[in-house]
């Protein structure tokens, strides 16, 4: 066995006996100076080790081919009908998806963005597929011409009121006018307005009557609606529920359409101020009209990664536009690409990178909103996006782990006078490369080691000084005793 002797010949910290050292006012204040600075060194390299060290490089974009990328957007158009709007995708590949309902959702809003009641329309509008009779016969006027003057007359005078709401300059007004006109004349045979009373069908020229049409929310001609009166005297203090017919518009269609909303009224039409005993059931071919003139359009769509565009307009295979009457003005509430982040995701993203995060919605909150009779109230809307992906890792064990992803863009809009329907135009370009930060974990032996260099280093140092001050001191001593002898 080693004895204790040899032991302890290898002690590197050998002690000096109490009674021969000296303690010093000068020492003991480099000691409290130097713990002080250990304490506050400790304290920074703590800091640096608990902080997040990343890299930023770039690189080609590293998604897979065939790889989606989802858009969410909740815009607001105080001057658009849900009636006719509609949500489009189209890239440069071919791609071209028209009024997607499956994964947007519409409401009724009023010109200050308040939303006026549930989801509009929660499925597709029918195709029209008859627009008008095949053969077409000359019939004399049967319905009757309403203008803002007599218009609340009529809607007051009996239970049901169909009104043909159209353009002379319409192609689809056009082929529904003799039709329409045979039709009324039917009804009036059968329910005459004088003796029966129960339904009458007018119609409405709206290059004539812009305000009366505007009233109504008519953007798209022909429209027919249906004013009825009965509960809406009770529930809606006096306001004429109305709802917009969709079916097919041969004689023989809107003859059939036009019995079921007799089908169930009594003849004597007053009763109907109190009651309305009108047929409830669902029909496909009619659909609630729009109360309000706008509409908030929200929901998600999903494109391929290559430029493309996602288009807000007024759309129907059956209806004719006046693009001076289409106002697409909006305000963006959002409009994001990628999945969406937590409020947890967010934050951890903004700790790992501070200065990311604050361009994934470069649009939310931004407003495009002019009034109607103003110069730029009826122009196309663009904004084009620039848009480049943003990939966060970390480094575990040598093995690289994704934490998240996400899209940041740049956002240019333009204001487009075009003698065609305005529409909104998002226009968006996938950069090919990619920001890849990569966090640095550190290791803890780095930390121990840098602590231990620390405390050591101070240690010495303040040695070092306290005897070089102990020193000098001596040899000030030194020279003013030999001065004095």
């Amino acid at each position: 066995m080693i004895s204790s002797s040899k032991l302890k010949s290898v002690d590197f910290y050998r002690k000096i006996p109490r009674d021969l050292t000296e303690a010093s006012l000068s020492g003991a204040g480099l000691s409290i100076v130097a713990a002080l600075a250990m304490v506050f060194l400790f304290g920074m390299e703590l800091s640096n080790y608990l902080a997040v060290n990343t890299s930023t490089s770039i690189i080609v974009d590293r998604s897979s081919d065939g790889e989606f990328l989802r858009i969410d957007f909740n815009l607001s158009f105080p001057a658009l009908s849900c009636e006719f709007a509609s949500v489009d995708v189209s890239d440069v590949l071919g791609t071209n998806r028209l009024n997607i309902t499956k994964t947007v959702r519409k409401y009724s809003i009023d010109r200050n963005l308040v939303p006026t009641g549930s989801e509009f329309h929660p499925g597709p509008i029918p195709i029209v597929s008859k627009h008008g009779d095949d053969v077409e016969e000359n019939n004399d006027d049967g319905s009757v011409s309403l203008s803002s003057r007599n218009f609340e007359s009529y809607s007051h005078q009996y239970p049901v009121l169909v009104v043909n709401f159209y353009a002379p300059w319409c192609y689809w007004s056009n082929r529904l006018k003799p039709s329409w006109e045979k039709t009324a004349k039917i009804m009036r045979e059968r329910y005459d307005p004088e003796m029966d009373g129960r339904i009458i069908l007018g119609k409405v020229d709206c290059t004539e009557e812009v305000e009366l049409c505007r009233r109504h929310h008519i953007q798209g001609y022909p429209s027919i609606r249906i004013f009825r009166k009965g509960s809406d005297v009770k529930d809606n203090q006096g306001h004429h529920d109305h709802e917009s017919y969709y079916g097919d518009r041969d004689t023989e269609s809107l003859v059939a359409a036009m019995e079921t909303y007799v089908a169930n009224i009594p003849k004597e039409a007053h009763v109907l101020a109190l009651e309305d005993k009108s047929n409830k059931t669902l029909d496909p071919a009619k659909r609630p009209a729009p109360l309000t003139s706008g509409c908030r359009i929200e929901g998600f769509v999903r494109v391929k990664k290559v430029p493309g565009s996602v288009v807000i307009s007024a759309r129907s295979g059956s209806h004719s536009f006046d693009p001076s009457q289409i106002n697409v003005s909006h305000y963006v509430a959002e409009f994001s690409f990628g999945k969406r982040l937590s409020s947890k995701m967010l934050n951890e993203l903004k700790r790992l990178t501070p200065y990311l995060g604050g361009h994934h919605d470069r649009l939310a909150g931004q407003s495009y909103i002019v009034k109607h009779g103003d110069v730029n109230a009826n122009v196309t809307i663009e904004h084009y996006l620039q848009i480049v992906k943003t990939e966060l890792v970390t480094l575990r064990s040598s093995k690289e782990l994704k934490l998240l992803e996400e899209y940041e863009y740049t956002a240019h809009s333009s204001l487009v006078h075009s003698f065609y329907v305005p529409v909104v135009k998002f226009h968006f370009e996938p950069s090919p490369m990619q920001v890849l930060v990569t966090e640095l974990p550190k290791s803890f032996s780095h930390f121990i080691t840098n602590v231990c260099a620390i405390i050591g280093g101070v240690f010495t140092v303040a040695g070092i000084l306290d005897s070089i001050f102990h020193n000098t001191l001596r040899l000030v001593k030194k020279v003013e005793l030999g001065k004095n002898i």
